[in-house]
């Protein structure tokens, strides 16, 4: 391994590390615009020059030059100081200087580093260039006069979101960045490019103006609208969320974020149930909370435990299910969190977790997605399967409906009775299995939400064993869930023996006198008519149509709360702000509940809650660790049926309450389905 000296610090490093990589490791700072550590190198801005020896007295580009053995490099001397004061000169010769109005301001890395490098005067009094702005889609708001042409957004776009939107066209001065046609850049990543951009030339459409980095109180939470479990601060104002950006943890979601994780947000103050109602005279009154817990009371007097049920939502914590699970469980109810139909079975945790781990996708050489679209189940999972394809060292394959998920798929075919080829042998992909040393398979929720999904998990098991997928220190075996709630509702398990279908047909039939919806949503109520229905949740969705009693919950940036990801890594969520009017946290209303049911739970604050629940559940503890489960035999053996796949998403902008209140997300879903987005299109800026 090379060994080099920066401004007197040796410093040994690996092949193939440049010299700005090997100033990180040594401590030493050196300013960059368009270098970014998951980005190739484009070497654009030249901020990064610093002086090597030996070689050409000319300043060299940290950023593309490889570290050498021997090198001596400096990066604070006076002729070094010259270097970033000239580039920050030529860089400011075209901005506008309008940092005032920007969005960027207090953010900026160009503020930043002309304060720290620059001449601290401004010599140029031609006139500046303007650019006309650009069509980027609902998300992306953009003042091109302000780019300095680093690329980085076009890199992200070709290389992490895999959309090819972006480009340069033009040259010196007449060069811009531009979608070519004026196109949305449709892409369920694309907000990202916002974080990326060192200026302000693209920005936050939805928060333009809204507020200043100085003004909000940020808070380190967790991503609650898909099951990665993406680790993201949320910034408010008073009792407002004004935005959510991603926080950097390598081995779940690495810096970056989905558009619906960040954009979402504007739903969390819209169609939000904020008191009590109770059903009088076929309508919903405002009650106080002891007004609907007697009528609770009253209607669940006297039942029998089969003839009450309960329904557990995608956006549920830790806290409420295991409180709801006490309360039911007292009552002697049945619950089940599988809304989707799904027909995993809680008893083997190997069955339904991401066994390999998101950061596995790195090691894996092989990948069959069965009755999958991770592009839309999980686009930041899918970024990462498309980072180790484009490595040539990944071979995907896909048995399931044909979609692009922005890189080449082998399609294997829309028919589960190809699993049954490839476990015997007769498929080409069997072979590519065989081969890896580190292969995986991903079971998505369309293939676990048939009739036949448990003889379908048992041709993946098979599957597993046969090709090498389970091996000592490797599991390739991997569910991908699309529900935040579900790993730790199987771990608690909250399953019943036929699954939600058969709360539905008991309600419909008049077996099941009582149904208790804690948020569920993603499910026909209509047959849950006959029955009566409490709904516990945050917003005015799908649950409330045929409820008798609401009781007003808090959203995931309201309280503190335990998410575990796909792959059973616990996590904790924080409160950003308080919810609205009388809604309060879930387990709070089930504490209060139970007392007017006269069995009242033991638990006053949620520090006694989590330490029951540990208890119970002792690996609920273990924060941010992927946890490793016993291979075991899951499934039935059963023929499958040669139906074709039905993929759980359909509609990437509305998976959840949140996403369906917000008016950004319908606005992406119009843009998606070709609505003309021209807001902020045409104009130029001065």
């Amino acid at each position: 391994m090379p060994t080099l000296t920066i401004d007197g610090i040796e410093v040994e490093v690996e092949h193939g590390t440049t010299v700005l990589q090997a100033a990180e490791q040594a401590g030493v700072e050196i300013p960059r615009f368009c270098y970014h550590e998951r980005l190739s190198i484009a070497g654009n801005c030249r901020m990064c020059l610093v002086e090597v020896s030996p070689g050409p007295p000319k300043p060299a580009a940290s950023c593309a030059l490889p570290a050498g053995e021997g090198m001596e490099v400096k990066t604070n001397t006076e002729k070094v100081k010259k270097f970033r004061e000239g580039v920050m000169e030529f860089l400011l010769i075209n901005h506008p200087l309008d940092c005032p109005v920007c969005d960027q301001g207090g953010e900026c890395d160009l503020q930043d580093q002309s304060m720290a490098y620059g001449i601290g005067d401004n010599r140029y009094e031609e006139k500046r260039r303007l650019v006309q702005e650009k069509n980027m889609g609902p998300l992306i708001r953009t003042v091109m006069t302000r780019c300095i042409h680093c690329t980085r957004c076009v890199r992200f776009a070709d290389e992490i979101a895999g959309v090819p939107s972006l480009g340069a066209i033009g040259r010196g001065e007449s060069m811009q960045i531009t979608t070519y046609q004026e196109q949305d850049f449709a892409s369920e990543l694309s907000g990202n490019v916002v974080d990326l951009c060192p200026v302000g030339a693209l920005t936050s459409k939805p928060y333009t103006f809204k507020a200043r980095p100085w003004e909000l109180k940020s808070t380190e939470t967790i991503d609650v609208h898909d099951a990665l479990g993406s680790n993201i601060r949320i910034d408010a104002r008073g009792r407002a969320v004004m935005r959510a950006l991603p926080r950097i943890h390598e081995e779940v979601n690495e810096e970056w974020i989905s558009d619906k994780t960040r954009h979402a947000v504007d739903g969390l103050s819209t169609n939000r149930l904020d008191r009590p109602y109770i059903k009088k005279n076929r309508k919903m009154v405002e009650a106080t909370w002891a007004e609907a817990f007697e009528l609770i009371a009253k209607k669940v007097k006297g039942l029998k435990g089969d003839q009450i049920a309960g329904l557990v939502g995608d956006l549920c914590d830790a806290e409420s299910m295991y409180a709801f699970k006490a309360m039911m469980s007292s009552l002697g109810a049945k619950i089940d969190c599988r809304t989707d139909g799904s027909k995993v079975g809680a008893k083997q945790r190997a069955g339904y977790l991401f066994n390999s781990g998101v950061a596995g996708i790195d090691e894996a050489d092989a990948c069959l997605l069965i009755g999958s679209n991770p592009r839309h189940e999980s686009p930041v999972l899918n970024a990462r399967l498309r980072q180790r394809w484009l490595t040539r060292a990944c071979k995907v394959a896909s048995v399931g409906p044909e979609v692009d998920l922005s890189y080449k798929v082998e399609q294997l075919g829309d028919s589960a009775s190809i699993l049954q080829d490839i476990l015997d042998g007769k498929n080409d992909f069997a072979k590519t299995l065989k081969a890896a040393e580190k292969p995986m398979l991903i079971l998505g929720q369309g293939a676990l939400n048939r009739d036949d999904s448990a003889h379908i998990i048992k041709l993946a098991h098979d599957i597993a064993d046969k090709y090498g997928l389970i091996t000592d220190g490797w599991n390739g075996f991997n569910v991908l869930h699309t529900a935040a709630s579900r790993v730790a509702a199987l771990d608690m398990g909250l399953v019943t023996e036929n699954g939600v279908e058969d709360i539905l047909d008991g309600a419909a039939s008049g077996d099941i006198k009582v149904v208790y919806n804690l948020g569920a949503d993603e499910l026909d109520t209509s047959r849950l008519k006959k029955a009566f229905v409490i709904y516990q949740g945050s917003h005015g969705d799908e649950g409330v149509k045929n409820a008798d009693v609401i009781l007003p919950g808090v959203a995931y940036t309201e309280k503190p709360g335990t998410y575990l990801n796909t792959e059973g890594r616990v996590q904790r969520a924080q409160r950003s702000i308080f919810g609205p009017g009388e809604a309060r946290e879930d387990w709070t209303v089930f504490r209060a509940l139970s007392e007017v049911l006269g069995n009242a739970l033991s638990y006053d604050d949620i520090n006694e809650l989590r330490s029951e629940m540990i208890k119970e559940y002792p690996h609920f503890a273990e924060l941010d660790q992927k946890p490793t489960a016993a291979w075991a035999d899951i499934g039935v053996a059963g023929k499958v049926s040669s139906d074709g796949f039905t993929l759980a998403i359909k509609d990437f902008y509305g998976t959840n309450p949140i996403a369906r209140s917000s008016a950004t997300m319908a606005e992406c879903r119009d843009a998606m389905n070709g609505s003309d987005q021209t807001e902020g299109a045409t104009g130029t800026n001065g």
